[in-house]
């Protein structure tokens, strides 16, 4: 991965970005895209979209959301502890003792989540959220008020690391690298060429309700999307890969299978792996994906939308790993389908 882009990637991971609150990480994303994109569009929404050769009747959307799992401060006790419920889907046990960053209005906060000790009985099994709180350090809720109030949101204060030059660790991998992915394609699209209009979105809302994805694709009427999220790997300690599958860092872009996915996308996925020489691997999404795939594929007529995913371990942990690997090749994977892509192509699968 090139220096700029690598330098890129690790901002934008040291940036919260919570579901609702993703204004600051999508300031520095346009900040980025703007010196090679045909022109920047925005939204209601708090999407940003950096577009190549928006006169073309095909249209290709890309889709990585930006927004990171979070907490929402939702009561302030009397000795000024906060409560708090969560922003997207937080593991109630990775939360226990972390160390966290309230973005408070007024300021940022750092607090601790609190635990009872072992020795006074501890969590009881069956814990919730509602059985945890921060501590800032605040003696009062007049206190706490002065920096903090209900509807504030919070992230662990963590920092993204790099595993032995191979592996990247932290928290909110999901989705800031699909951010970082589809602006990494723009830019490539953007030197190599291409003969069809290319619409890059960081799209937000993704972890709460997918609204990003339904308003981009909505207003923008692809021809085609593809949404770039992650997807579980099993290739760790405890996972049962016979319920699971077996899906392993390292061995390329997954993609996805089911009755969301239009077949067409997948055989121009498959096509370009065969010429590049890659890997692919496979995850099922018979129902539903539970991704931005979802929304678009709803929005307006209805749109042909495929799903390509990078492997990821411990899923909305502060930890979740990747490879540098796969997201180098889920970039060049896209960048060579677009680029070969005439305009022409039917997505229809009786075609």
């Amino acid at each position: 991965m090139e220096q700029t882009n690598s330098e890129f990637l690790m901002e934008l991971l040291h940036t919260p970005s919570p579901s609702s609150g993703e204004m600051v990480i999508q300031r520095k994303w346009m900040h980025y895209v703007k010196d090679f994109a045909d022109e920047i569009r925005t939204d209601h929404a708090g999407n940003v979209i950096g577009v190549l050769n928006p006169d073309a009747p095909f249209k290709v959307l890309l889709a990585g959301h930006c927004d990171e799992i979070a907490l929402v401060i939702n009561r302030i006790d009397d000795n000024g502890f906060l409560h708090f419920d969560k922003m997207g889907g937080i593991n109630s046990k990775a939360a226990v003792g972390m160390t966290v960053t309230i973005l408070g209005f007024s300021n940022q906060v750092t607090g601790v989540v609190g635990v009872n000790a072992q020795h006074h009985g501890g969590l009881k099994d069956d814990f919730g959220l509602e059985d945890l709180f921060i501590d800032c350090g605040y003696k009062t809720k007049e206190e706490a008020e002065r920096d903090v109030q209900i509807g504030d949101l919070a992230v662990y204060k963590t920092e993204p690391e790099v595993l032995k030059e191979r592996y990247i660790s932290g928290r909110g991998l999901d989705n800031r690298t699909g951010a970082f992915i589809v602006a990494e394609v723009l830019k490539r699209l953007s030197e190599k060429g291409c003969n069809v209009g290319v619409y890059a979105a960081s799209t937000v809302n993704e972890e709460t309700n997918m609204g990003g994805a339904y308003f981009a694709a909505a207003s923008l009427e692809p021809t085609m999307a593809i949404a770039c999220d992650v997807t579980f790997a099993t290739d760790y300690p405890a996972v049962n890969k016979d319920k699971y599958g077996d899906v392993r860092l390292d061995d390329g872009p997954v993609l996805a299978k089911g009755a969301p996915i239009n077949i067409k996308i997948n055989q121009l996925l498959e096509k370009t792996a065969r010429y590049l020489n890659m890997n692919v691997q496979y995850e099922l999404t018979p129902r539903m994906t539970g991704t931005d795939a979802d929304r678009m594929r709803l929005s307006g007529s209805g749109v042909p939308v495929s799903l390509v995913s990078l492997p990821l371990r411990y899923m909305h942990s502060p930890v979740e790993t990747s490879s540098l690997k796969d997201i180098e090749e889920e970039i060049e994977l896209i960048v060579t389908m677009i680029a070969n892509l005439t305009g022409e192509e039917s997505l229809n699968p009786l075609d």
